[in-house]
């Protein structure tokens, strides 16, 4: 199959991974949170809806291997690295160290060369 139509697919799978990042993103926010009890922790708005967003991410994908090769997931799921470190930075207030941005560059590299 080209790659022009297998692009929308890329583009799902792609989504899938961002959409799972913001979910991984609200869940963190939501552990640092104090909650009143055990319960009220886990029984909330943010966490439920971060799960069900975790099932939409499955469903996604697996839209996407109905026409992608097992192959290029491997490799699109790393672009959840870039994305959970990116928002990890700007709504967590997390550091992004030198060491870091060489490792997302060395990431990055790969998914282009794999493109390519």
């Amino acid at each position: 199959m080209s790659g022009t139509k297998l692009l929308p697919y890329i583009l799902i799978y792609l989504l899938s991974v961002f959409l799972s990042s913001v979910s991984q993103i609200v869940l963190k926010k939501e552990a640092v949170r104090e909650h009143k009890n055990f319960i009220r922790e886990y029984l909330n708005a943010p966490v439920i809806l971060s799960y069900m967003l975790f099932g939409g991410c499955t469903l996604l994908t697996l839209i996407a291997y109905r026409v992608l090769p097992m192959s290029y997931g491997s490799v699109l799921e790393t672009a959840g690295y870039i994305t959970v470190t990116v928002m990890g930075s700007v709504f967590l207030g997390e550091h992004v160290t030198k060491k870091k941005l060489i490792s997302l560059a060395v990431i990055l590299t790969g998914i282009i060369i794999y493109a390519i």
